[in-house]
This record gives C-alpha cells, structure tokens and sequence, in this order.
C-alpha cells in the first residue's frame, strides 16, 4: 500500500527531499495534463493529481537528482498507460509509447469526457459500451490516421524575393544588373536636370543647318 500524500513540510522546509514549489510545479503539471484530455469534473480531478503524486513522493527520496515534475510527469504517464492496457487488453511493454498517444487520442473518439469521465482511470470493471467504444476508437487511432494533410507552400514575397534572388546571381551577372541600374538612375538625373532641353537645341540646331545647306 502506498504512503498518504504529504502536504505539510518537515523541519527542513521540505517534502520528500523536495521543496514545496517543486511540488506545486508537479502539481500544475499533472493538472494540466488531465486538463488537456478534457477532464472537468472537480473531485475527480483534484483525486487523480493527489495519486500521481503520492507515487512520486513515494519515489522521491530514493531519485534525488529527479525533479518533484519529472517524477510527477512520469508517474501520470504510467498510470494512464497501464489503465489503456487493461481497458483495451494490450500488454504495454515495448510499446508504451504507443499505447500511451493512441490511447488518449482514442478517449477522445470515444468522447470519453463527454459520457464517461466517472470511469476514467477507475479499475474494472468497466460499462461494456465504453470498453467497446474505446477498443473501437483505439483501432481507429492507428498509425494510419492522420488529422490533417497540410502541402507546403512556397512563400510569396513579392518584388522583395526579387531583390532576395539578386544574391544568387553569379558575380558576373551581379556587376551587369548593378550597372545597367547605376546608368539608369544617371540617366534619369541627367534628364531631370537640363539635359532634356540641351538635346532639344542640339538636334534643332541641325535641323537648321541641313536647312540652310540643303
């Protein structure tokens, strides 16, 4: 039988050789998780954080390197996936990892926190109609089933990839654009500062000459 969680620390301000805001990181984290597969009911929840950690207190003196979370964490993800392996009649060993993500996707086909919340991590035995269910939603949860397909695309900069792809011109090519450009912006100054109106004379004063010798 395991020991009853401590709440109160010793003489040395201490938990099971762990300090109390270790434990209340342990306990968010633990909260969160069962958050996370949807689990509202209150008393329930406050029951399943309290047995996650009285395994790890349980563990912690003789793990002192391990945080109070990491012992927490690892505790939470044991008992969920020993419960998948007897709910769904699956040995865990050598496929917990498995076991553990498709089993909680398949509480969620299930609609386990919708109809049966009261059984979640309750020992059996369990209504057949949820066993059914979630044995079918396990299966459903194979390594075929996907979410979501999502093809990648190119992103679209416009006239800035442009400029970006100047950079991956050889040095050669990069001299020509640079100085077609530098001409360019020379010729619009000269344009825009008399030189128009000198053109204009120039070629008025030849006209007047192949009219004068013509």
């Amino acid at each position: 039988m395991e020991p009853a969680l401590k709440i109160l620390p010793d003489v040395s301000g201490e938990i099971a050789g762990r300090s109390l805001e270790e434990w209340n990181a342990a306990y968010v984290k633990v909260e969160n998780y069962f958050h996370a597969l949807r689990i509202r009911n209150k008393p329930l929840l406050g029951q399943l954080v309290l047995r996650v950690l009285e395994r790890a207190q349980h563990r912690a003196p003789n793990e002192p390197k391990r945080s109070a979370t990491e012992l927490a964490a690892e505790e939470m993800d044991r008992i969920v996936t020993d419960w998948f392996a007897q709910v769904l009649q699956t040995s865990p060993v050598g496929s917990e990892q498995t076991l553990s993500t498709r089993g909680r996707l398949a509480l969620l086909l299930a609609d386990m926190p919708g109809k049966w919340q009261d059984q979640f991590l309750r020992p059996g035995p369990w209504p057949q109609e949820f066993v059914d269910s979630m044995r079918e939603s396990f299966f459903r949860a194979g390594p075929d089933f996907q979410l979501s397909q999502m093809t990648p695309r190119p992103l679209d900069l416009g006239p800035i990839s442009t400029l970006t792809n100047f950079g991956r011109l050889p040095y050669v090519r990069m001299v020509v654009v640079w100085t077609g450009f530098a001409l360019l912006l020379v010729a619009l100054f000269w344009f825009t500062h008399g030189g128009f109106e000198t053109v204009q004379d120039q070629f008025k004063g030849i006209l007047d000459w192949f009219k004068q010798n013509g």
